[in-house]
């Protein structure tokens, strides 16, 4: 099956109307009926600022990075695009044609 693959990026500590943004994004993609979604805390990274945010002992700030993504079909994927427009948030994200399937 011809799907959507959506991958957003953000800091673990984002948040949204007072909720973490990652868990946010999960549930909004579940009102809309999306299958499955996953978020994935990352040990590393820099974004668009070129600040490298790491975990270590001293620094366990909530600064690291975090994936969300979702696999779904286009018209879910337009459907959760144009919702999270509306929020007006500042959210890098990827989106490519994918095969998915179930065996």
């Amino acid at each position: 099956m011809q799907s959507v693959y959506l991958k957003f990026y953000l800091t673990e500590k984002q948040r949204h109307n007072g909720t973490l943004l990652y868990e946010w994004l999960l549930e909004e993609a579940k009102k809309l009926g999306v299958p499955g979604g996953s978020a994935f805390r990352a040990i590393a990274g820099f974004g668009r600022h070129g600040r490298l945010h790491e975990e270590s002992f001293f620094e366990l700030a909530g600064e690291l990075p975090v994936q969300v993504e979702f696999v779904l079909d286009t018209v879910l994927a337009d459907k959760l695009l144009e919702a999270l427009r509306a929020h007006k948030l500042n959210l890098f994200y990827v989106r490519y044609a994918v095969e998915s399937g179930i065996l």
